[in-house]
């Protein structure tokens, strides 16, 4: 870091690791092919009804008379544009949990150009975006009847991201792309289709068995796996991209799911340290999204206490020869926004582990406060610290062609 004029700490720019993009209405009927298209998604806009979050699921309804929504079909489903996932731009008292059109929206979720200029005033240099309707990890074409359709999908969305999302932006917008979840040879064909012409990242279930699908422990998931150390694709799961989230009584608030929010993340990864996995494939590098990361010290002791300490009958003698956290600290990435607990155990958390995320247009993004939310975090710490933890780490997670300064 160097120093500005007036003597203030100047930070990098930031590489975020986790951001959101709204999908454009005419993107299947531009990049589907034109066979699938009457069995494809639709963007329809309507008023919506009843909506509602309850025990981490969404409940909707159409209305008429009610706020004017865009939504998409599929299959006989709707799914509704949320004004939280496309909050930016609104005060937080008008982050509610109403329909939205992409008229109402800052233009800078679903228009490439735009979110460039939202990008350049909040000093972000480059972003990762997780899709919406497709939902985190491609849950919608999973759970299609038609899957030859949703395989269609899955490669329309892929070649969306590539070609339109990112294509212009010199490399700025960092593709992230879907797999057909349920066919793993699919997967892999996918996986190696996407690397060929460049992309580096993948998004995965963080608990795959939530969806209905194979555990990473069956050895189902291995070519995948495979796949991605072979092309070096970073395999990233957000948080919900099991299609559950943590939740006590099922009468409970919204804000105990947003506060429970890591707890997937902490399951998850506590299933790949003791699958084999990581031991199995060494090069390979997994990135946990969301998930924040004052939590990872402790799990990283008790997962190591229980190698050591449970060794005669947890299953895992054998399998996992070192403990645990020699994994994490060798292929795993964490990232974070808001988490001075997590800063504050940095070197346990790993200074070469975690990454930074603005969650652009969340309702929890930093956007466009970021370069203060950052300073908060980061500008007390060595400048090699905080070089990584804003760009450094996502630089070399990513392989991305970016240089040291990002200014």
């Amino acid at each position: 870091m160097v120093s500005s004029e007036d003597g203030t700490k100047e930070l990098p720019r930031v590489i975020s690791v986790d951001d959101h993009v709204i999908e454009p209405a005419h993107l299947f009927e531009t990049w589907l092919p034109a066979k699938y298209r009457d069995r494809g998604p639709k963007p329809f806009t309507a008023g919506i009804g009843e909506l509602e979050y309850v025990g981490g699921k969404y409940r909707f309804t159409t209305d008429p008379a009610g706020q004017i929504t865009d939504w998409w079909e599929y299959e006989g489903s709707i799914f509704p544009y949320k004004r939280i996932i496309a909050a930016v731009g609104f005060s937080r008292d008008e982050m509610t949990l109403d329909g939205i059109t992409r008229e109402q929206m800052r233009k800078g979720c679903w228009d490439p150009k735009a979110r460039l200029a939202d990008m350049d005033l909040n000093h972000v240099e480059a972003s990762l975006c997780f899709p919406t309707f497709p939902r985190f990890c491609g849950q919608t074409f999973s759970e299609a009847k038609d899957k030859e359709v949703g395989l269609a999908c899955v490669r329309a969305y892929n070649d969306w991201m590539v070609e339109e999302w990112c294509g212009d932006s010199g490399g700025r917008l960092i593709p992230l792309c879907l797999i057909p979840l349920w066919d793993v040879d699919l997967a892999v064909a996918e996986i190696e289709r996407n690397a060929a012409r460049g992309v580096r990242a993948v998004t995965f279930s963080e608990i795959p068995t939530y969806l209905g699908l194979p555990s990473i422990h069956s050895g189902y998931w291995d070519p995948f796996f495979a796949a991605c150390e072979e092309t070096g694709t970073v395999v990233n799961m957000h948080i919900g991209s099991s299609s559950q989230m943590p939740a006590a009584s099922p009468d409970a608030p919204p804000a105990v799911q947003a506060s429970l929010s890591f707890n997937n993340a902490m399951a998850s990864m506590m299933d790949f340290l003791f699958s084999g996995v990581l031991v199995k494939f060494p090069r390979l590098k997994l990135a946990y999204s969301e998930g924040q990361m004052g939590w990872i010290p402790y799990a990283l002791e008790r997962a190591d206490d229980v190698w050591e300490e449970h060794r005669a009958w947890g299953g895992v003698k054998d399998l996992i020869p070192e403990p645990p956290s020699t994994y994490y600290y060798r292929q795993i990435f964490c990232c974070f926004f808001r988490d001075k607990h997590g800063i504050e155990a940095i070197e346990t958390v790993g200074v070469d582990n975690a990454t930074f995320e603005t969650d652009y247009p969340h309702v929890d993004s930093t956007w466009p406060h970021t370069k203060e939310v950052a300073a908060e975090h980061v500008g007390h710490l060595p400048e090699e610290t905080a070089y990584k933890l804003l760009r450094g780490n996502a630089i070399r997670m990513l392989d991305l062609p970016f240089d040291r300064a990002g200014r």
